[in-house]
């Protein structure tokens, strides 16, 4: 007798940056997933969407109709819709310490929720829940651009009304940010050297995780943009599936478990 579904193991298709100008890096993988997991399980490739509502202040999504709708369809076939940010960009001042130079200026450019008091980052996530809900979205999670956070940012979380945020290792249980193992499989694409340590990184961490009940895939736009890592990922999918993995939304997984707090998990929004 076969295993049954709440027995298997599951992994998280998860597409960070998604605005108007990153779709057309994610178009063909996004196919190439649906048509996979078609043949593979009869049904197209559920994926959580990391939404960004205004992409490095150029690409409001309320400006692309067109997106929106294809957002919308995804949704209504079972995708998921997290905010990812407001602006995905780090438009704070400049660091004043070396600790925060490195965080903000060699790790990243676009830790956007690190450098903010709470009621900047209360801010931007009410406005974010806010389109969501204006679009009919619910909404569930939140992930910071490059799963940086202020204390501020974590003060806010917890007096809004999402479900989950996460970091590279962990999905983090609102309010009270109780840690729930899911580990992350993520490169870092931008050179062939950083292509090239990211995989073997990655191999690595999947032999070390092989007994983990969920792996998630954070896949970024650069991945797409070069063949080596855009391959990478759609191997490693089909990989999964022929160990039997199961593919799910975060928030799938996390209903699924049984692991959010009871009293946010009808919540339609953080509004």
């Amino acid at each position: 007798m076969g295993e049954s579904p709440a027995a298997r193991k599951h992994f998280l298709l998860v597409l960070h940056d998604i605005a108007p100008e990153t779709w057309q890096d994610y178009r063909d993988f996004v196919d190439q997933m649906d048509e996979l997991c078609q043949e593979r399980l009869g049904h197209p490739c559920p994926i959580t969407w990391l939404v960004v509502p205004d992409f490095h202040h150029r690409n409001p999504l309320e400006s692309a109709p067109e997106f929106i709708a294809l957002l919308e369809a995804r949704r209504q076939q079972g995708d998921e819709l997290a905010l990812h940010g407001f602006h995905h960009c780090d438009d704070a001042p400049p660091p004043r310490t070396p600790r925060d130079y490195v965080m903000r200026r060699v790790l990243t450019w676009e830790g956007e929720f690190y450098p903010l008091d709470e009621s900047e980052a209360r801010r931007r996530l009410q406005e974010g829940a806010a389109l969501f809900k204006r679009l009919g979205w619910p909404l569930s999670g939140f992930v910071a651009p490059a799963w940086l956070m202020s204390d501020g940012t974590r003060r806010a979380l917890q007096a809004l009304d999402f479900q989950y945020t996460s970091d590279p290792q962990h999905l983090y249980r609102l309010p009270d940010f109780t840690p729930i193992d899911a580990p992350g499989l993520v490169w870092s694409a931008r050179s062939a050297p950083r292509r090239a340590m990211s995989r073997w990184v990655t191999e690595r961490k999947m032999a070390r995780e092989r007994d983990a009940d969920v792996l998630r895939l954070g896949l970024h736009p650069v991945d797409m943009r070069h063949t080596g890592s855009r391959d990478y990922w759609a191997r490693l999918v089909t990989r999964l599936l022929d160990d039997g993995y199961l593919p799910m939304t975060k928030i799938d997984w996390l209903t699924h478990k049984g692991l959010l707090t009871a009293d946010r998990r009808n919540a339609d929004s953080a509004a």
